[in-house]
């Protein structure tokens, strides 16, 4: 590669990538971005279903607390570039935000290519050079970085910063290259791992509902000692293979031992209903329907798809005429549908989830400046670190912290 040696090369013209390049641009380094496939920001113009939840307007307090395992880690980051900065820097970049509920920041326009070509904006404003050319290997000598090879020749560079991405979205350029690199030159690398992720389901019930979504449901989570793991309220999605939907990929994010642990996912049908105000109500329908089989009785409270799934597990069986039905197995019916449980056999794979939990070891990165304890000038930014959020905008601050630690580092060096 025939190139003037530029003061920083960030590998990955992703979220975390792009903000680091047009940070350290305006700190006066030269920037290339390395980026391998033929268009930048892929999987940013993709997340919040094209909305893109750019942050959450919490504390830094608050932003470390819902990123579990590693989130210590952050804490100098987020305070030195917090959610407010963040969202000063957009808005200064011509992107209107707003806040919705649980202080998800989205752009006014609802647009994530928005938020994209803010980005690219930053960066040309910059000078920072983009190269559509796949890094191969980063180029260590006597403990420090010297450049990047590529297909087309080495890059020399005394400053590299990784910003691969993780696994998952492999069609946007997530494909796995930073940990590779990471591992060549020592790092260790955490296997990784699927969060924010849909839920595989023993048994076939959910493949018998599949298609049917859910409004307004209660949701709760337990380990296998009973434990409450979890607990929302929203959308759900019964699918060929388990559950998904928005409170199912929440929940994911917390369960996060599936090879020792039996979970289990409760749905509350009829949340805003209390079990005795729930009997009232059954009974009302099992007298409006009292000429009927039982499985006939329950049209106005279950859709149509979960209604024999429901019949099943109540164990009344379906001919049962509703004036049969005894008053234990209408209390046990209450239950059911006050938590029909799902028993959960795992995640679906790490390709399909939103965000990649594991990655590089956070104990071999400085956190202050998110440099490498082992080659001097190597940075690591975003989703290839060993740090995952729960939803709500903080994955994409985590990006962005982690990016802006290790522009200003490189900038002060």
């Amino acid at each position: 590669m025939k190139s003037t040696s530029p003061e920083l090369t960030v590998i990955g013209g992703g979220a975390a990538g792009l903000m680091a390049a047009g940070l350290a641009a305006r700190e006066g380094l030269s920037v290339t971005v390395l980026e391998k496939t033929a268009h930048t920001a892929r999987k940013l113009g993709i997340t919040g279903k094209g909305r893109c939840n750019v942050t959450n307007a919490a504390s830094p307090r608050e932003v470390v607390a819902n990123i579990p395992g590693n989130g210590k880690f952050l804490y100098s980051a987020v305070t030195a570039f917090p959610p407010s900065a963040v969202m000063e820097l957009f808005e200064s970049l011509g992107v209107p935000l707003k806040v919705e509920r649980g202080n998800r920041v989205f752009p006014v326009s609802d647009r994530a290519q928005d938020i994209c070509e803010a980005l690219r904006r930053f960066c040309g404003a910059g000078g920072v050079k983009l190269v559509h050319e796949k890094a191969l290997d980063i180029m260590v000598s006597e403990g420090c970085v010297r450049g990047v090879r590529t297909a087309s020749g080495t890059l020399p560079t005394p400053r590299i910063l990784v910003a691969t991405g993780g696994l998952s979205y492999p069609a946007t350029g997530s494909d796995g290259d930073g940990y590779r690199m990471a591992k060549a030159v020592g790092h260790t690398v955490v296997p990784p791992r699927p969060s924010l992720v849909p839920l595989v389901a023993e048994g076939e019930d959910c493949g018998r509902m599949q298609g049917f979504a859910l409004k307004n449901v209660g949701l709760r989570v337990e380990d296998g000692d009973g434990r409450k793991v979890y607990e929302d309220f929203g959308e759900l999605l019964f699918t060929h293979f388990g559950l998904s939907g928005p409170t199912v990929l929440s929940a994911s994010a917390h369960m996060r031992d599936f090879e020792r642990n039996r979970y289990t996912v409760y749905i509350d049908l009829k949340p805003a209903l209390d079990e005795e105000t729930l009997d009232k109500r059954i009974l009302r329908d099992f007298e409006k329907y009292k000429n009927r089989d039982f499985q006939n009785a329950l049209t106005d409270l279950a859709g149509r798809s979960m209604i024999p799934v429901l019949v099943e597990r109540s164990g009344i069986p379906p001919e049962t005429k509703v004036n049969s039905v005894t008053k234990e197995q209408r209390r046990g019916l209450v239950r059911l549908f006050k938590s029909f449980p799902v028993r959960i056999a795992g995640a679906r794979p790490v390709e399909e989830a939103i965000v990649t939990a594991g990655g590089v070891d956070v104990r071999e990165v400085d956190p202050r400046s998110m440099e490498s304890k082992l080659v001097k000038g190597l940075y690591f930014a975003g989703e290839v670190l060993d740090l995952d959020a729960y939803t709500g905008g903080f994955n994409l601050q985590i990006a962005w912290s982690t990016a802006y630690a290790a522009a200003m580092a490189a900038g002060k060096e």
